[in-house]
């Protein structure tokens, strides 16, 4: 098995690109063969190295690799660019190409509808000759864009509208990143994606339900130039052609069923159509043409004095001798991912990036792979992710955001390192705590794994907590920090990895916000020690020293758009957007985190996975990104 990934360098890999990576990737390692990374670069002024470097960062990313054996397979459209305008200029001999100068708007409209036929164009049967001319002058640049197309000539009433003389090549005066300005003519992505195929013999080109339309016209492309493309395959196709019709292959009989059977194949050059009308008389009668007869020996005569032109036909009907006869690549189609809450549409995510709406393509609230991956996702949680959306021929629906988000609290719940920060300080005060005293506690790195060891975390009479632990009014059910207003002992809370407490009182600003809690402390608690259960409590607070304690900046991250559907929505998605999609907050983490190195990631306890921001983070200067929040803290932040 041989696939490929073939993406357009027109921006960065979004988690829609991601399963199409697992796909081709993911199917040729389990099946022993090799996956090709290959850009379609067939669009120049859209696209760029940055984005093919990025490309290759994210796939890499991921844990794939186009390596084979110590041979790289690394590809780009554009190093087919002479072999494709041959392909051409073929086409155009054998009468199956023209050059058309009608206007964008007149072959739009004369293209048809789903329920009328399309209307051929004045220019459709100019002779090859002339047509030969004008394109090889299109390639020397003598031709403004727009003014004339290369188009393939096959049957502009065709109910399937992609075959209504698709373009192949048209006129484009654009620098290209990797040809320079050696071309002014660039073919189709249609035209080059099947080409670009068959060249590297891809066996499974994998792509979207979306083009499954467009797979007539890969087959087509393909099979009219195998003279070309296939040359000692199409001289074998000659020789048994000679053999059944000598009557020295006894296939003979097979082979003439199976062209009655695939007559669909047949365009419309003169000998093709002689041979259609032979093929049709016998599909009526419901027989086929026997070895030996007058209609057999008239078939074989036509196909091998112009056996070019009978090449679709040979495709199919050569199964007698061999399956796929030419090697041919073959597409096969799988349905896209489509996620709730997010634009997928490269165009739109192009716009919020050049409008300013996002920090970049790494915005850590975008879809892409890298603002997943700055965001605090591995690629363990994507690949996982992936897995579970599944792969079907089945159009349509939407996974929701949070099978994305569980994908990941999954993976770091199992590797997250333990650590306490604090995102929105209150300062507590341990009154009986000894006066500038200070200590280390052990705290747990991971309590289901101990095996992952413990760390010592300062202690002393002054912390900071999470202003939300303390309320003068606290609502039903409230475990934590409080002052009771009838005068009754206040609850008891534990200081993770430390002592059990008990507030004593508050002091407030003039606006009446509380600035300060005092407590009391029980020493004979300490977590760890045999007295630590000798005073009960029903709730347990994290907390960050104040002597020791690290400023930080932390990064609240939501999704981008709140409504589910933003593409489907009757405003502007630029409109929808989530304005609290991002909080900056600044608190305090424990001393250990400010050592951490961007992309190390953490579970803060009680409150969510943090990544340390691969860009921003620094010793001096810790910025930790929100990943996801823990399952019961969903919206809490």
């Amino acid at each position: 098995m041989r696939t490929r990934f073939p993406p357009e360098p027109n921006g960065y890999l979004h988690i829609g690109h991601a399963k199409s990576i697992c796909l081709n990737f993911g199917l040729a390692r389990k099946f022993g063969g090799c996956c090709h990374l290959r850009f379609d670069d067939t669009n120049p002024g859209k696209e760029s190295s940055e984005y093919v470097e990025s490309i290759k960062e994210s796939v890499k990313w991921l844990g794939f690799d186009w390596e084979e054996n110590g041979r790289s397979n690394l590809f780009f459209a554009s190093s087919y660019f002479k072999w494709m305008y041959q392909f051409a200029e073929y086409l155009i001999r054998i009468g199956y190409a023209y050059v058309d100068e009608q206007t964008q708007e007149q072959m739009k409209e004369n293209r048809g509808t789903l329920t009328e036929p399309g209307r051929n164009s004045p220019f459709r049967d100019r002779d090859p000759e002339e047509s030969l001319r004008l394109f090889r002058e299109m390639k020397e640049g003598k031709h403004p864009e727009g003014s004339m197309v290369l188009r393939a000539k096959i049957d502009m009433a065709s109910p399937n509208v992609n075959l209504r003389d698709p373009a192949i090549y048209r006129i484009r005066f654009a620098e290209h990143q990797e040809t320079g300005n050696e071309w002014c003519i660039y073919p189709m992505y249609t035209f080059a994606h099947p080409i670009e195929d068959s060249l590297e013999n891809i066996t499974h080109s994998i792509c979207t339900l979306e083009f499954e339309d467009q797979r007539a016209f890969y087959d087509w492309a393909l099979e009219r130039i195998v003279p070309l493309l296939r040359t000692p395959q199409f001289e074998e196709a000659g020789r048994v052609l000679r053999a059944m019709a000598s009557g020295s292959d006894d296939r003979a009989d097979a082979f003439l069923a199976a062209c009655v059977a695939n007559r669909a194949k047949l365009g419309s050059s003169e000998p093709e159509r002689r041979a259609a009308a032979i093929l049709d008389r016998h599909a009526e009668a419901g027989t086929s043409p026997a070895r030996g007869t007058e209609d057999a020996r008239s078939l074989f005569a036509l196909m091998l004095e112009r056996t070019e032109l009978f090449t679709p036909l040979l495709q199919h009907a050569l199964d007698v001798v061999r399956p796929n006869f030419f090697l041919l690549s073959h597409q096969h189609e799988f349905n896209r991912l489509n996620l709730s809450n997010v634009v997928l549409s490269k165009r739109k995510l192009i716009s919020l990036v050049k409008e300013g709406l996002v920090d970049g393509w790494d915005d850590p609230r975008m879809p892409t792979l890298m603002g997943l991956r700055r965001r605090g996702y591995t690629p363990a949680s994507v690949r996982n992710f992936v897995k579970k959306c599944g792969v079907s021929r089945v159009a349509g629906g939407s996974i929701d955001y949070s099978v994305l988000e569980n994908s990941l609290r999954e993976d770091l719940d199992d590797k997250a390192p333990r650590r306490m920060a604090v995102l929105r300080p209150l300062k507590l005060v341990i009154d009986n705590y000894p006066q500038g005293g200070s200590e280390l506690v052990r705290a747990s790195n991971h309590p289901k794994k101990p095996e992952m060891g413990e760390r010592d975390v300062p202690f002393s009479g002054e912390l900071w907590i999470e202003e939300s632990d303390f309320a003068l009014d606290p609502p039903k059910g409230f475990k934590r920090l409080t002052l009771p207003k009838d005068g009754s002992p206040a609850r008891k809370v534990r200081l993770r990895a430390a002592y059990i407490i008990e507030p004593v009182s508050c002091e407030k600003d003039e606006s009446g916000r509380v600035t300060v809690v005092h407590a009391r402390y029980f020493p004979e608690t300490k977590s760890g020690t045999a007295g630590s259960e000798t005073v009960k409590a029903k709730a347990t607070i994290h907390w960050v020293d104040a002597k020791q304690g690290v400023p930080a900046e932390f990064r609240i991250y939501g999704r981008l758009f709140e409504v589910e559907h933003p593409e489907a929505e009757d405003a502007d998605y630029r409109t929808l957007i989530n304005p609290h999609a991002k909080q900056v907050l600044k608190g305090f983490v424990e001393p250990a985190l400010a050592q951490a190195r961007g992309d190390d990631k953490f579970q803060f306890e009680r409150t969510g996975y943090f990544v340390a921001d691969r860009v921003d983070h620094a010793a001096g200067r810790p910025v930790f990104n929100l990943a996801v929040t823990l399952r019961d803290s969903k919206g809490k932040l």
